[in-house]
């Protein structure tokens, strides 16, 4: 009998040595997820939400202060351009002969008569070079 009852134990105990590593495995990756309870599995969820709000709020927040950027530069760019324009006009107007002979006239000059012009000719003097010639091919 002793014998008899020590190979039944000994078979009982390889069966569920076979049967135990698969229900083992089983139930621990049954309890990973609520071995929490559901106490600590509700605040884990709500930390959880709580973290990514933050992050999306973070995003959304450093989108609007590029956006925010971006259209200042826009503004910034319109005004220069418009700058930039008032200039041209302004360059415009006073190369025009009109304007020439107006202030010249502001400034007590008078037009010179050309029987008393006298021309003096200067050898090997090389012509100074304008905007206006330089772009001209």
């Amino acid at each position: 009998m002793y014998s008899r009852n020590n190979q039944s134990e000994n078979e009982r105990v390889s069966r569920s040595t076979v049967a135990r590593p698969v229900s083992v495995a089983r139930r621990q990756r049954r309890q990973f997820l609520f071995h929490m309870g559901p106490v600590a599995l509700s605040i884990t969820s709500v930390l959880l939400i709580a973290l990514m709000a933050v992050l999306y709020l973070s995003q959304q927040g450093q989108a609007v202060a590029a956006n925010q950027k971006l259209q200042d530069m826009r503004n910034q760019q319109a005004q220069l351009q418009r700058q930039k324009q008032d200039l041209l006009d302004s360059i415009a107007r006073e190369r025009s002969p009109q304007y020439i002979t107006e202030h010249a006239k502001e400034l007590g000059l008078v037009p010179a008569d050309p029987k008393h012009i006298r021309v003096i000719k200067v050898q090997n003097l090389q012509p100074v070079a304008t905007s206006d010639q330089d772009n001209q091919p």
